[in-house]
């Protein structure tokens, strides 16, 4: 007996031992196998923001080359307003806000004036019109997904109320805009008031994209050209909206301050910061009917968000008139901007609450009697025709 005493403690080390170093085996290969798995999710989290930056460089350049192709064919534009008899700022006010509801966006239609100034197509009066046509249609995208959510989300009008408010808030804020505008354009003063693109940016566009659009100009008819510019705009914004975080999900963070967001002054400057962030009006304005069917949003903070919206949506066109390297176009954008907040302030400061009831009453009416809802329709879609052909 006392000779297998040792034999069986023997045995009972080795297979102690053995069970340790499988332990061990087994603890590293599972803290192999997580670190297997943190791996790609790492390498995922660290090339998101890598794929955000990659889509806004190269929503950049194809915005510059959009630009150049457009110039490049601007005189088929010409023919055409030409063939029309389309001149003077009512024709082209009209032009500006067809073109915004066909784009469903009111940043294309700018650029594309701009464009057209820049190459004698429109006058600077003009370009001033046309940039207020594309914010006046810009709007309608709103009255659209709001009748999206009306047909797919259970029948509720709550979005189609939106657009109205959208739309009307646009309208009655723009009415004075353009008036004095044209005063302050007419009268200069702010003419020295400009802005030239860094030498750097010229010599990329004079030597890359100038010769393709010169190329295009070339073997292409002059329409044609314009076409491929327009489609090149619109591709650039859609890789900008591809670079902008999902604005539309509500955060923990927007539930808990959602109180504070009833304030007038928040929501003029939640529009403000968030029209900015997306370079696009129609983008920040629909993301109103989501937020508002939430809860987030009353009815009556729509009104100061969309007067805040309609003045940072000139960044992304301020931003096309410096690339454009013509110093009159800075200054009509920068007119635009100027005017349209000096009227939202004066609104926003000194008769807010009688202009929201007016707008608030306007649209409730609007929308409960369908007589008033095909009337409005048909003026918002008549209108700028009649602007363009008469």
């Amino acid at each position: 007996m006392a000779e297998t005493i040792p034999a069986a403690s023997d045995s009972t080390s080795e297979a102690s031992a053995e069970a340790a170093f499988g332990n061990r085996l087994s603890a590293s290969a599972s803290a192999g196998g997580r670190a297997g798995v943190a791996h790609p999710r790492l390498l995922l989290r660290l090339g998101h923001p890598l794929l955000l930056a990659g889509y806004a460089v190269g929503a950049v350049l194809l915005f510059m080359l959009a630009l150049e192709v457009l110039k490049a064919g601007a005189g088929g534009v010409a023919d055409i307003l030409t063939g029309v008899s389309a001149e003077g700022t009512a024709n082209i006010l009209g032009f500006g806000w067809l073109g915004a509801y066909g784009a469903l966006s009111g940043s294309p239609v700018a650029a594309i004036g701009l464009s057209l100034f820049s190459e004698g197509v429109v006058s600077d009066g003009e370009a001033f019109a046309m940039l207020n046509g594309s914010r006046l249609g810009a709007s309608f995208i709103v009255l659209f997904v709001g009748f999206l959510y009306y047909v797919g989300k259970r029948r509720t009008a709550d979005g189609i109320f939106i657009g109205v408010v959208a739309l009307l808030t646009t309208f009655t804020i723009y009415g004075p805009v353009i008036p004095l505008g044209s005063l302050v354009l007419d009268q200069g003063w702010l003419d020295g008031v400009e802005a030239s693109p860094p030498g750097f940016v010229v010599g990329f566009t004079g030597s890359v994209y100038e010769p393709v659009a010169e190329g295009a100009s070339d073997a292409l008819p002059q329409l044609v050209v314009f076409a491929g510019g327009v489609g090149l705009l619109l591709l650039s914004f859609w890789v900008f909206d591809r670079a902008l975080p999902n604005l539309e999900q509500p955060s923990l963070r927007l539930e808990r301050v959602s109180g504070v967001l009833h304030h007038p002054v928040v929501m003029f400057l939640l529009g403000l910061v968030m029209t900015a962030m997306t370079m696009s009006v129609s983008i920040s304005l629909t993301l109103l009917i989501p937020l508002s069917l939430k809860g987030y949003v009353r009815r009556d903070g729509i009104i100061p968000y969309v007067m805040g919206a309609n003045i940072s949506t000139w960044v992304d066109t301020m931003f096309a008139a410096v690339l454009l390297d013509e110093p009159r176009a800075f200054t009509i954008v920068f007119t635009q901007m100027v005017v349209v907040a000096a009227v939202s302030l004066l609104v926003l400061a000194v008769a807010y609450r009688p202009y929201s009831r007016l707008v608030l009453g306007m649209a409730h009416r609007i929308t409960q009697e369908r007589r008033a809802m095909a009337l409005f329709l048909g003026a918002i879609l008549l209108v700028p025709l009649l602007l363009f052909l008469v």
